[in-house]
C-alpha cells in the first residue's frame, strides 16, 4: 500500500531539486524539466516515487496495488504532487482522476492505453521487447480477423490472428483485447522471435465478453475453443499450427487456463498462468472477501479429489512478489501440480495484481512452455 508522505523540502525555491526537478513548482522551468514519476530512496527502505498533474485537483488511481492518493497542491500554483512511498520492485498502472474523468499521465511516454500510463521503481527488472508507447499512440493490431459467432457461448466477437515469425505453434491470449489495445503484445512477440528467444508462434488474440462467467470453472468456453475457434483459425489462411497449442491468462484467465489443462488434457497440455485467481469457488465472487475461502479453491479441490495424472502438462506459474493474499492460493495449486506429475516452473515477478507487470513474464513462460 502507498503512503503519500510530506514534501522532501517544503520551502525551498528547488523544492523537488532531490528528483532532479530545477526550479520553483509551476514555473515554466519547472515544467520544461517535468518528466516520467521520479523515486528516491526512502530512508526505510524502498523508494518516495514524484507524481506530478497540472492544472486542476486530482487524485492517482492504481491499478490493483493501492487505494486512490490524493495530490496536493504547491501553494497557489498550476502544480500539483502526490509524494508516494513504494516498495522495492513495482511496476503499476496508473491514472489520474480529475472531476469525472480519467487521464493519462501528459509527462509519461509509457502509456497503456488512452487514459493509463505506467510506472516503475528504479530496481523494477526490465522487460525487453516491450516498446513504451504514449497514450496517445495507436498500436499496430493483425491483419488477419475472424468474425467468431459462438453456438456455445452465444454473441459474436472478434479474434485477431497474427503469425510472429511466419507463424507455428498456436499461443492463444485469454483477454486479448488487453493486449491488442492496451499493451503491445504482437510487437513485443515479434521482437522475441526476432532475437530468438522464442520460436515462431501463431498469436491468437481471443476477447472476453464476460470475464467472470467465461473464466470460471465451467466446460463451454474450452468445448467452444476446441469446436469452433480453432477449425476457423486453421481456416483463417495465417500458417497456424492448431495441433500444438499454449494457453496464456492472468488472474481469471489463469485459472480458466490451468482449468482447460485439467478438463481438456488432450486440447491444452502447455499453459502460461500469470497471478491465477486459484481462489475461486462457485459461490466465492459473492462472497464479502472473495480470497478468504479454501486455500487453491476449486481448482486446489480438483487436485485433491480427482488426484490426475498430469506428466503430459507443462505450466508456468508466476505471481506477483506484492501480492501477499493470492501467494498461499498460488503456492497451493503450484505444488499439487507438481505432485501430480505436471512439468512446472515457479517464478514470482517485481509485481502486484497489474498487467503491466505480467508482461514479462508472459513472453518468457509462453517461450518455456514451447521448450
Amino acid at each position: 500500500m502507498t503512503d503519500p508522505v510530506s514534501g522532501l523540502a517544503a520551502d525551498m525555491e528547488n523544492a523537488f531539486a532531490a528528483f532532479g526537478l530545477p526550479g520553483k513548482p509551476g514555473t515554466d522551468e519547472f515544467w520544461a524539466a517535468a518528466g516520467s514519476p521520479a523515486s528516491v530512496p526512502a530512508d526505510d527502505g524502498g523508494w518516495v516515487t514524484l507524481f506530478l498533474w497540472r492544472g486542476s485537483p486530482a487524485s492517482i488511481d492504481f491499478e490493483s496495488w493501492s487505494e486512490p492518493v490524493p495530490l496536493r497542491r504547491w501553494g497557489d500554483t498550476d502544480c500539483w504532487y502526490a509524494e508516494v512511498r513504494m516498495p522495492a520492485r513495482l511496476r503499476v498502472t496508473y491514472q489520474f482522476l480529475a472531476g469525472d474523468a480519467a487521464y493519462a499521465d501528459p509527462f509519461n511516454p509509457a502509456g497503456a492505453g488512452g487514459d493509463r500510463s505506467i510506472a516503475a521503481t528504479p530496481d523494477a527488472p526490465a522487460q525487453p521487447h516491450w516498446p513504451a508507447v504514449g497514450a496517445d499512440g495507436v498500436l499496430p493490431v493483425p491483419r488477419t480477423r475472424i468474425r467468431w459467432a459462438s453456438e456455445r457461448l452465444g454473441g459474436r466477437r472478434t479474434v485477431r490472428v497474427h503469425p510472429a515469425g511466419g507463424g507455428g505453434p498456436v499461443v492463444l491470449l485469454l483477454d486479448g483485447d488487453d493486449w491488442l489495445y492496451l499493451h503491445p503484445a504482437m510487437t513485443a512477440f515479434d521482437s522475441a522471435v526476432a532475437s530468438g528467444e522464442m520460436p515462431p508462434v501463431t498469436l491468437v488474440f481471443l476477447p472476453a465478453k464476460d470475464r467472470a462467467a467465461e473464466f470460471g470453472c465451467r466446460p463451454e468456453l474450452w468445448e467452444a475453443v476446441r469446436d469452433e475457434l480453432l477449425p476457423l483459425v486453421a481456416e483463417s489462411g495465417v500458417p497456424a499450427d492448431v495441433d500444438r497449442l499454449v494457453v496464456a491468462g492472468q488472474s481469471l484467465g489463469g485459472l480458466s487456463a490451468v482449468y482447460a489443462a485439467l478438463e481438456f488434457p488432450e486440447l491444452v497440455s502447455r499453459v502460461a498462468c500469470q497471478s491465477g485467481s486459484f481462489w475461486w469457488t462457485p459461490d466465492a465472487m459473492g462472497l464479502a472477501d472473495p480470497l478468504g475461502g479454501p486455500v487453491g479453491g476449486s481448482v486446489a479441490a480438483r487436485l485433491r479429489a480427482r488426484r490426475p495424472e498430469l506428466s503430459g502438462l507443462r505450466v508456468a506459474f508466476d505471481v506477483g512478489e506484492h501480492e501477499m493474499r493470492m501467494l498461499p492460493h498460488c503456492e497451493s495449486v503450484e505444488a499439487l501440480s507438481e505432485e501430480a506429475g505436471a512439468t512446472v516452473r515457479v517464478s514470482r515477478s517485481a509485481a502486484d495484481h497489474d498487467r503491466a507487470s505480467w508482461r514479462h513474464a508472459l513472453l518468457r513462460d509462453v517461450a518455456w512452455a514451447l521448450a
